[in-house]
């Protein structure tokens, strides 16, 4: 197995690509043949392409020749090879989103923020495995099995993106598309140790991504580090008439210095993320990460977010509501699994009782009812306004810090099947990471330890509203002055 190339990062990738160091051909070879490897034992990805990607590997060194010859530009990712959330449409490669009801199902069009990623040469080498429709935080509620956490087997990689956050911790591919409605970026992250970037509320695009909570859904990025990040990001990013969520801010130009000092940058302190039963080691390394960006330079600033015990139950009504409502097309008339019946009507309870899990069913009742008449007003109405407090705290807060650090989740990654039978104690797994989305503001999440059991250990950066910057500048001059994010599993 080639392990030296697969030990690269996205900077150093690109630029052996560039200097001839490698071929295309070689270092997609070589992440496939680790793919090979890997995958009965990772379990990360539903979908492969690897006949596509060698030829447009092919097509990419015969690009970087002619460059050379010619002293013309080459797109800034050519021969890169990314995986995706099979959450995330690519055109003629199957998406299930992890669902019975999706199987079979093929595209007809790629995603804006993939086309971009394409356009600037990336390389897909295949789909990574998913909570069902998102709906989870440990992907184990995939209808094509879970995916297993590089650092133990034997416990869950996160959800609902955990297949690439796993592909990404494992060297299977040097970075990898996910999605986040309620932390599913950045709970994954934290328990595979690797970098995730959940972007603001319509920077990034969510034209391709399979709906679950459409006010709350973001499209982001895992790789080893906030400068790999920091680049993908900045190409996905933009304002796109496919998506009228989108808004026309200007992408920052993100210029990380070697060296990075954070003099002068005031970062948040939320006391309530320090809670009673959060694991002490998990407190003790995001503490002690939070006194390192205070010896680079930064002040450290105590701030409220006195809403924060609420958004557990404001998510659970809202994303619920927004599900039962983006789920309904799933009728089996257009796409998508059918089952035999005699009538239109049992056809669509047969092949939606089939189709669905029971984690999507539970959510689509959930929200069902939330959304009928005489509790409209009474819980998804008073969430909708519980969620606009939660919004005004980060503002607030963000009168006074630059950023805010958290930790990502209570606990480091548990064992599988620990909390299948108990969707309350799944659910508070998402305790830190579901105000952000509410609130609609960017995290980025990395790794900053290990606990007891060698389990990474994450910390989360929350910015104001596309400042992205400030949340890639901070996690870049944390990682120039520790070595967490370099650590990888033992797989080999």
């Amino acid at each position: 197995m080639n392990t030296s190339l697969t030990d690269l990062s996205v900077i150093q990738i690109l630029d052996g690509l560039k200097k001839a160091e490698f071929s295309c051909r070689e270092l997609v070879q070589a992440y496939l043949e680790r793919i090979a490897i890997l995958e009965p034992r990772v379990h990360a990805f539903v979908t492969l392409a690897e006949e596509d990607a060698l030829s447009l590997a092919d097509k990419a060194d015969a690009r970087y020749a002619s460059a050379r010859h010619s002293g013309s530009e080459t797109p800034p990712l050519l021969g890169l090879p990314i995986a995706v959330k099979d959450l995330i449409t690519v055109a003629g490669m199957r998406c299930c989103c992890g669902s019975a009801i999706l199987k079979d199902f093929v595209p007809p069009f790629t995603a804006s923020a993939v086309q971009r990623l394409l356009d600037a040469g990336a390389i897909v080498v295949g789909k990574t495995n998913t909570d069902e429709f998102a709906m989870g935080s440990s992907t184990e509620t995939s209808a094509f099995g879970p995916t297993f956490n590089p650092w133990d087997v034997t416990r869950v990689p996160g959800g609902s993106s955990g297949g690439s956050a796993a592909a990404v911790a494992a060297g299977m591919v040097p970075a990898a598309l996910g999605s986040d409605t309620g932390g599913s970026i950045r709970q994954p992250a934290s328990f595979c140790g690797v970098c995730g970037i959940k972007p603001t509320y319509g920077r990034v695009s969510r034209y391709g991504l399979v709906a679950y909570g459409s006010s709350l859904d973001s499209m982001g990025v895992f790789t080893r580090n906030a400068e790999d990040a920091a680049l993908l990001f900045s190409l996905m990013a933009g304002i796109d008439p496919l998506d009228s969520t989108t808004v026309d801010v200007p992408v920052p130009v993100l210029n990380l210095r070697e060296k990075e000092r954070l003099d002068g940058l005031r970062v948040g302190i939320p006391q309530e993320y320090f809670i009673e039963g959060i694991q002490p080691q998990v407190r003790q390394c995001v503490l002690a990460a939070i006194d390192t960006l205070r010896l680079l330079g930064a002040e450290l600033v105590e701030v409220s977010l006195p809403h924060t015990e609420y958004a557990l139950p404001v998510y659970y009504l809202i994303a619920p509501a927004e599900a039962s409502a983006n789920l309904a097309r799933y009728d089996s008339v257009r796409f998508g699994l059918r089952e035999p019946a005699a009538t239109l009507w049992e056809m669509f309870k047969r092949s939606r009782g089939v189709g669905f899990g029971a984690e999507v069913k539970r959510r689509i009742m959930l929200g069902t009812y939330a959304l009928s008449a005489g509790y409209y007003d009474a819980y998804y109405g008073q969430a909708q306004k519980v969620r606009t407090l939660i919004r005004r705290d980060f503002d607030q807060a963000f009168e006074h810090v630059d950023l805010i650090a958290c930790p990502v989740a209570p606990s480091t990654a548990f064992k599988l099947g620990e909390h299948t039978g108990d969707p309350l104690a799944m659910y508070l797994e998402d305790v830190f990471t579901l105000p952000t989305n509410l609130a609609g503001i960017p995290g980025l999440a990395l790794p900053v330890g290990f606990d007891d059991n060698h389990l990474p250990i994450g910390i989360q950066f929350l910015g104001a509203h596309f400042r992205e910057d400030v949340l890639f500048r901070a996690a870049h001059a944390y990682q120039g002055v520790t070595d967490w994010h370099q650590q990888v599993p033992a797989l080999d």
